[in-house]
Formats: C-alpha cells, structure tokens, sequence
C-alpha cells in the first residue's frame, strides 16, 4: 500500500547516508518536502540529486548535532518558512566505542551523551511545537536493540538509546490527548557505516539494507497511522509494548 505524505514537510537528522539518507529519500518520493540534516555536505548534496531525480523536493541544513545553539534556531527557521512540522524523524547517532565500560574515554562517553540523548532532547525541544501545530504530527525516534539486551563492552551505546526511549516513551504519555503520534524504531541489524564499525568482520551482505528499514518507517508517519507511545521492532515487523521488569 503507497503512502500519499503529499503537502507534509519533514525533517530528519543523519540524512547524508544510511538509513537517515534511504528514509529522506522515501520520505521524498512519496510526497513529503524534506528537511534533510546532516553534518556531512557531500552526502546530503548526493541525497538532494536523489531526490530530485525522483521527483521530489528537499531543503538541506548541514550542521553538527553537539552544535546546541544550531538545534535550537532549526525550529525558529521551520516556524518562519512553513509554520508547523508534519514528521520527525530523529535518526542521527554515534556508536562511541566498544569497550569495557570503565576504559570508555570520557570524551568518549559525553560525545555518545551528547549526539545520541542531549542532542535528541534538543531536537523536541525545538520542534515539538510545530509538530503539535500540524494536523497529524508524526515523531520517529531511532532506537536499538542494545536499549534492551546491555551487552557487555557495549555501554556508553546502550545506555544513550535506553534513555532515548524514555524520552519518546515520556513525550508520548504526554502528548497522547493530542494529535501527535510518537514512536521508538529498532531497525535491528542493518548495512551502515555505524555497523561495519561495530562489527568489522561481518559480512554486509548478510544483513538488510537501510533502504528496507526506510520502508517500513513510512506507515509509522502516515496520517491514518494512530499509535503512540510504543516500540516498533524491525526484526518481528510489528509493535510492541513496553514493559515493567519482572
């Protein structure tokens, strides 16, 4: 089923590659003028020729993230050019490294801290107005398995997406008599640079493509889509609830 997002305008973080760049790009195609940011100028000039050679239209901030201040007038510069936000999508994050937790640099950490929770919460802060301004707002937040399964040597990563779902799960308790609808995504295992990195002897052709997590955010951001609150789990295909330790 084709997803109309004609007329909406959407912004989504990470967009110079990965699955940020595959879901601007969807975004795109099926209507949505995307705001496309990213730190990267290059991919998000490859992500705009994209775009346009499907039809569609993009405006593009390239900025970084730890740069507060920059956060804070995206959401001024929305409101004075469109006056509301229909989308969000939060997806730009980084892994830090892979360690023990107590040989984890502290630069290390508070740069995991800063890109992947502070910088998150920053963003609503600065767009949640808007989205409340639309018809249907639609927030996407990206998320992770790792929130859940805390391997060992994995903790400044999992403790960032841990607390980026309590942000979206706090969002959504209290934007749920309204029109906006909030959802956390775990993509589960797919082809980017964050997973080489995590992961360098894998074979990437044995894992999804961002392209195919794009895909399955689109319905997550439709108008007819009425859900809040809950995590989508890429692996299973479907919603699930979160629960209370037992």
């Amino acid at each position: 089923m084709s997803i109309d997002l004609k007329d909406r305008i959407a912004l989504v973080t990470g967009a110079s590659r990965g699955i940020g760049y595959f879901t601007a790009l969807e975004l795109a195609k099926a209507g949505a003028h995307v705001i496309a940011c990213a730190r990267t100028v290059g991919g998000l000039e490859e992500l705009d020729d994209a775009i346009q050679a499907a039809g569609g239209s993009a405006t593009l901030v390239p900025f970084d993230l730890a740069d507060m201040a920059a956060i804070d007038k995206l959401g001024g510069s929305i409101f004075e050019r469109w006056g509301r936000l229909d989308i969000l999508i939060a997806n730009a994050g980084v892994l830090g490294t892979i360690s023990p937790i107590d040989h984890v640099e502290a630069k290390v950490f508070e740069k995991v801290m800063t890109i992947n929770v502070t910088a998150t919460w920053r963003l609503i802060r600065s767009v949640a107005p808007l989205l409340l301004k639309s018809d249907a707002g639609r927030a996407v937040l990206l998320s992770s398995s790792a929130a859940h399964k805390c391997k060992p040597f994995w903790g400044p990563y999992s403790a960032s997406k841990a607390a980026v779902e309590a942000l979206a799960r706090t969002w959504a308790g209290e934007t749920q008599r309204t029109a906006l609808r909030i959802t956390s995504f775990d993509p589960g295992g797919t082809r980017t640079a964050m997973r080489a990195q995590a992961i360098p002897g894998e074979d990437p052709s044995t894992v999804q493509h961002p392209s195919e997590v794009a895909k399955a955010i689109l319905p997550l951001v439709s108008r007819d889509y009425a859900e809040t609150g809950k995590l989508f789990d890429m692996r299973q295909g479907r919603l699930v609830d979160y629960r209370l330790p037992e």
